[in-house]
């Protein structure tokens, strides 16, 4: 398993949960990893609902997790844009609009989330319109899919492609598997790349993203895993586990 680590970066659906249920195993895992005394933050993609709200999520699941230990693909979008001074239009979840903010009268940049219902025609032509006319584009994701407890629904990479095809233009990807979210992490923990592992249900985002910013990718056959992520052609876990409660019992804590 090579060098123990001082810090666990850890996605969120698919590793701890799948939509209001807790993994089994995955809270007194989670227990045990702080009784260690590993350093932990816990990264997601999911641009449905405000950090506040995943956070009340969590906890009523049953996870000890405090906010500042939350990294979003949704904030970092926010953040970006405003370090940036960029005019933005964002189309995203209803239910994330509050905390992104209002969309500018003269937009610069498009921003996607996953929107879900709100993925109508209108509000697809309209940021195919705005990106016609130069307008930048930036994407909190690119993810294909993910683990509803009905089974796999489409992610927003869909969209993302969609309007890369048809406006001619390239997303800028903030969430993972973009090296400087990963990154951000390591900065806040105070750790180097090599001190630190990734634990993710999917093989390109969360393990492949992880591996070319030079961290380790622990991968879990919950959430998205895919028969088959083991042994892909591209892209090669560091390990892998049934979950994290196994993961946890290999490292012998």
């Amino acid at each position: 398993m090579g060098v123990f680590p001082k810090a666990l970066l850890i996605d969120l659906a698919g590793v701890l949960h799948t939509g209001d249920q807790a993994l089994p195993g995955s809270v007194e895992a989670l227990t045990r990893l702080r009784a260690a005394g590993l350093r932990l933050r816990f990264l997601t993609n999911t641009t449905r609902a405000p950090s506040t709200l995943i956070l009340s999520r969590l906890r009523a699941m049953g996870f000890a997790i405090e906010a500042e230990e939350i990294q979003t693909a949704a904030l970092a979008a926010r953040s970006l844009v405003r370090q940036r001074g960029l005019r933005p239009h964002w189309l995203v979840h209803p239910d994330i609009a509050g905390e992104m903010g209002a969309s500018a009268e003269d937009p610069d940049v498009v921003v996607l989330g996953d929107a879900g219902h709100a993925f109508t025609y209108e509000a697809l032509n309209r940021a195919f319109r705005l990106l016609d006319r130069g307008a930048a584009f930036m994407a909190m994701a690119c993810n294909r899919y993910f683990m509803e407890p009905d089974g796999l629904s489409l992610d927003m990479g869909a969209f993302v492609k969609g309007l890369e095809f048809s406006a001619g233009v390239e997303a800028e990807i903030v969430g993972k598997p973009a090296r400087a979210f990963f990154q951000a992490a390591l900065t806040e923990l105070q750790v180097e790349a090599d001190e630190a592992i990734l634990v993710g249900d999917d093989l390109l985002d969360d393990i492949g993203g992880a591996q070319e910013a030079g961290i380790r990718g622990f991968l879990v056959r919950t959430g998205k895993f895919r028969p088959g992520d083991e042994t892909h052609p591209m892209v090669r876990p560091d390990a892998v586990f049934d979950d994290l409660a196994d993961l946890v019992r290999h490292l012998g804590i």
